[in-house]
């Protein structure tokens, strides 16, 4: 079978919350029908589009990869492990909670969820909240939520475009109006809904919320999630800005013009996805056109390829990594000081 990078088509998920309108990402898509709120970019039910897969789902086609395609240490991991979306809130979401894999395994037979954002645009003013204010403690949190002020207990962030969220398992948070985000997350869609402004749905019914389950998962005393602050390092004709490592993703971004050369590793496959830009991925004397809001996924043995911008070009890379060998020994081969990255690390 012929090694390529694969790209997949996103799937466009209606929200109550959501847009009618797409940009920057996809400028076609204005004046919808219904908001569009999430655009899965690897979802199981994503179509592949290029490559030896194309016409297969994505689910149908990590289930026939071979083993050396999904890299060394994903080998034997069932499903696919990292969910990307594109997120367009016109509205406030819920807050919201997510579970870890402990609890999401006893409880749902599921994946827990953590997950981190990057800001692709934000209008003045936009905001997430993040976390508990310190002191918080269950008792509180359930009193204010019998009194609908519980987003007053919340962390706010506000946000620009080129920032970044981390956001762990167990940690309450609500995203605002007015943002652009590329979601990057544990494959899961398991959400427990606090409080949602008593919104109903299309058919009239208010929506379900989960108090109990969110009760249980929250983590009153420990909040490391909220902004990220990044690395970035110039590379020759690279710049890198590294954002987080933790056990389900690390993600960096490239920001470059012109040719640039990567490899990747027989560990794991990567994403890339595409922000900005146009130009061509090429790899054993083939290539492949790419545009903003694309994600390819590149197998772990394809190994050496080049990045050709015909146009600057911004991508966001992503993959599943060994913390210690894949982003620690990597940062400390190029001198980063400890100090400059152990703040991006959540083992």
């Amino acid at each position: 079978m012929k090694l390529t990078p694969l790209l997949l088509e996103p799937r466009f998920v209606p929200r109550l919350w959501g847009a009618r309108s797409l940009a920057p990402l996809f400028p076609e898509a204005h004046n919808l029908a219904e908001p569009i709120g999430e655009v899965w970019m690897t979802g199981e039910e994503c179509r592949v589009l290029a490559g030896p897969y194309a016409g297969c789902t994505l689910g149908e086609a990590w289930s026939q990869f071979p083993a050396e395609w999904r890299g060394r240490r994903l080998a034997a991991s069932e499903p696919f492990p990292l969910l990307v979306k594109f997120l367009f809130p016109r509205e406030q979401l819920s807050v919201q909670v997510h579970p870890d894999d402990a609890y999401a395994r006893t409880r749902e037979g599921s994946r827990g969820k953590t997950e981190m954002w990057y800001v692709i645009s934000a209008e003045p003013g936009a905001e997430v909240r993040v976390g508990l204010k310190p002191g918080v403690t269950a008792s509180e949190f359930r009193r204010a939520l019998d009194e609908g002020r519980v987003e007053q207990l919340l962390a706010t962030i506000p946000l620009v475009a080129g920032e970044a969220v981390f956001v762990p398992a167990g940690t309450v948070h609500t995203i605002g109006p007015g943002l652009v985000l590329c979601e990057i997350q544990e494959y899961s869609d398991l959400t427990y809904r606090i409080f949602d402004y008593n919104r109903r749905t299309a058919e009239g019914r208010p929506r379900e919320l989960h108090i109990a389950q969110a009760l249980d998962v929250i983590q009153f005393s420990e909040q490391s999630g909220g902004k990220l602050e990044p690395l970035r390092i110039a590379r020759g004709p690279v710049t890198e800005t590294y954002f987080v490592a933790c056990r389900y993703f690390a993600t960096e971004k490239w920001e470059f013009a012109g040719r640039i050369a990567a490899v990747t590793s027989p560990e794991h496959f990567d994403l890339l996805i595409f922000l900005s830009g146009r130009g061509q991925i090429e790899a054993g004397g083939a290539a492949w056109d790419y545009a903003p809001a694309q994600v390819w996924l590149l197998p772990a043995t394809l190994g050496a390829y080049h990045l050709v911008a015909e146009r600057p070009t911004t991508l966001l890379r992503t993959y599943v990594p060994d913390i210690a060998r894949d982003f620690v020994q990597r940062l400390a081969d190029q001198r980063v000081p400890e100090s400059a990255w152990a703040k991006l690390v959540f083992p």
